[in-house]
């Protein structure tokens, strides 16, 4: 029954002022029992003058409360900070009532009122003792019961006895609705193995193996060890990613709500955080002062790189933001996201960026100094399929910005480029290849500052890898690779915008950036890592399927093309790739032709494509017959030429 009525109201809290005035009681009951205990456990005392003393004391303490809040802490939470309250209280009390006492002794106010400092020490102990016991039994009655009813207890392992182990193991355990027992710590340092934190075992790593999971009956270990690189974590992970056990880690303290550790801050280990490769950390950057007062236009504002763009921008001092995207309820969504952060200095727009009179308008009427061109199509098999559609979107939409940008005088244009435009095999890399091409026509005018970014695959945008596999181990699979060898390079999106910004900040015209992404990664071993972490075996529980390039896929991405090399930067990780010439007349008159063919849906566009661009070779396309074509008319020029010169 009163499990039940407890359980019921576990959502409701004790009055402050019923707090209080249970602890006035306590006090008063203290006082009593030190006069007791003074006499030698009897009443040979002057009774009357406890009575005249009593509502004095109770009125000095119940100030001392008001005054240090004691009182207001949730009983059922107590903590070591509501201790220190009570404490102070006390110590407060106890001063006041000297304090009045030695007054009086000199003053005479209240005749023959005095205590013994023995009582007042004694009333003291017993007080704080009291006091803390109360809310101590109380919480712990409170979680026993809470545990008895409901979901059964749930048993980890906190890995690492720091002080972040320790602060996961307070949260876990105060936390009310979290049925939880903390088995254990694991520790590498030897110096703390074999003691005990709380009354909680300290254990060496080599204990956590399946008899041990077993025995204990252990469902999760959290990693709680701060500023852990992720080549470490992921040696540690490996570990015990065969256990049959969730895995979970701790943020950086950094990431903490208002610098305190939450449950729900403890998430499942990612796959990104496993990435052999070190985050991007620019410092003293400079696009604050590049920003100042701008005007600042990003299209494909609503995508995955756009929208975190955007994101970014808005921490920063500019004068305008304009963001222009053709999804509009991505657009829309990001509009919420951002109103609900408190930012409100932007402008969305529904657009297209091939409607070069829509663009037009904008342009005048907003005046941008810098624009941030992310949109694009950028799935490979997808414009494989779409050649008229990636030309009319990566080529032709760049190409009207670009105009559009030299013709409004904007200062600064930062085009979003892609890995895949490096000695391109599909025509998604080859347009985005082209469109930076046009742009380096145009920079030759010296108008418009014209910047572009190079990167690997972004974890977690729209349609890469990483969420694949998610959704594919959810419906139980199998993980779909395309080739047992396929490597790629990896970035997080938050670093890809950072590189943008910072690149247009920084940029003085005709470069072309890139970074050290590190070590490329294998996609089978991705998908491998990925199972173990969902706490599946493979190939047991879920299988991985070779499907074959698609096409247009390389088995491995590039970041430089044949004839480039690299200038650094002020930045170690970032580069500025030196590219190779080209004749600009003749490259701009042949992107005006491939623009005017697409137009008109004629049949050699992807011939156009591959004149522009000659590093352009198709591979498991249908487009590879035109590279045939090409090998075989270049043989037969070379042939006829060598007759030519016989006969001569």
């Amino acid at each position: 029954m009163i499990k039940k009525y407890i359980f019921d109201n576990s959502k409701h809290y004790a009055s402050k002022w019923t707090v209080l005035f249970i602890d006035l009681c306590i006090v008063g009951v203290s006082f009593i029992l030190a006069y007791f205990i003074r006499f030698n456990l009897s009443f040979n005392f002057d009774v009357q003058r406890l009575w005249t003393q009593l509502p004095i004391v109770i009125s000095l303490f119940l100030i001392s409360f008001l005054i240090s809040g004691s009182y207001k802490g949730v009983v059922r939470h107590t903590g070591i900070k509501d201790v220190y309250a009570i404490f102070n209280a006390i110590c407060l009390a106890s001063i006041a009532i000297i304090t009045i006492i030695l007054t009086n002794r000199y003053l005479d106010i209240v005749e023959g009122f005095t205590i013994p400092l023995s009582i007042i020490i004694i009333n003291s102990l017993l007080t704080f003792i009291a006091l803390t016991a109360a809310r101590y039994v109380f919480k712990i009655c409170y979680e026993s019961l809470l545990v008895s009813k409901g979901s059964p207890t749930k048993n980890l392992i906190v890995y690492g006895a720091g002080e972040s182990g320790i602060i996961t193991y307070n949260t876990l355990t105060n936390h009310s609705k979290m049925k939880v027992k903390v088995v254990g710590f694991v520790d590498n340092n030897l110096l703390k193995v074999g003691k005990q934190i709380n009354g909680v075992k300290v254990y060496d790593k080599s204990i956590l193996t399946k008899d041990f999971v077993r025995f204990h009956n252990i469902s999760e270990v959290i990693f709680s060890i701060q500023n852990i690189r992720p080549k470490q974590l992921r040696v540690l992970v490996n570990e015990i990613v065969d256990l049959p056990v969730k895995v979970k880690i701790v943020p950086p303290v950094e990431d903490w709500i208002n610098g305190e550790l939450k449950v729900s801050q403890i998430k499942q280990v990612q796959i990104e955080d496993l990435l052999d490769r070190q985050p991007i950390k620019i410092k003293n950057s400079k696009v604050v002062k590049d920003f100042e007062d701008k005007v600042i236009m990003v299209t494909g504002g609503a995508g995955s790189i756009g929208s975190e763009l955007v994101r970014q921008i808005c921490k920063y001092n500019y004068g305008t933001l304009v963001v222009i995207d053709q999804a509009e309820s991505a657009l829309y969504d990001l509009q919420q996201e951002l109103k609900q952060a408190g930012f409100f200095n932007f402008i969305p727009i529904v657009g297209d960026i091939r409607d070069k009179n829509k663009m037009r308008v904008l342009f005048e009427e907003y005046r941008p100094d810098r624009i941030f061109h992310a949109a694009a199509y950028k799935h490979v098999p997808l414009m494989e399929c779409n050649p008229y559609e990636a030309v009319k979107i990566n080529v032709a939409g760049t190409k009207t910005l670009v105009d559009l940008a030299v013709d409004y005088d904007v200062e600064k244009f930062v085009f979003v480029s892609t890995d895949k435009a490096v000695n391109p095999t599909n025509i998604m890399g080859a347009t985005k290849r082209i469109a930076e091409m046009y742009i380096s026509c145009r920079q030759q005018e010296g108008r418009t500052k014209f910047i572009t970014t190079r990167f690997g695959n972004v974890l977690g945008s729209n349609g890469s890898v990483i969420p694949l596999f998610r959704k594919q181990i959810e419906k139980g699979g199998p993980l779909t690779v395309t080739h047992k060898d396929i490597t790629r390079y990896f970035m997080t999106i938050p670093e890809a915008s950072q590189l943008v910004l910072e690149a247009g900040a920084m940029g003085k015209g005709g470069e072309i950036f890139i970074f050290d992404m590190g070590e490329s990664v294998k996609i089978l071993d991705l998908a491998k890592n990925m199972i173990r972490l969902s706490g599946l075996h493979y190939p047991d529980d879920i299988d991985i399927k070779i499907t074959g390039l698609r096409p247009g896929e390389k088995l491995y991405e590039e970041l430089l093309a044949n004839g480039e090399n690299t200038l650094p930067t002020y930045h170690d990780k970032i580069m500025i790739s030196k590219v190779r010439n080209i004749n600009y007349t003749k490259t701009r008159t042949k992107i005006d032709e491939l623009c005017i063919s697409n137009l008109f849906f004629k049949d050699n566009v992807v011939q156009l494509m591959k004149s522009i661009v000659p590093e352009y070779i198709s591979n498991n396309s249908d487009f590879c017959k035109l590279d045939a074509n090409n090998e075989q008319s270049e043989t037969t020029k070379a042939a006829k030429s060598q007759i030519a010169q016989l006969n001569s």
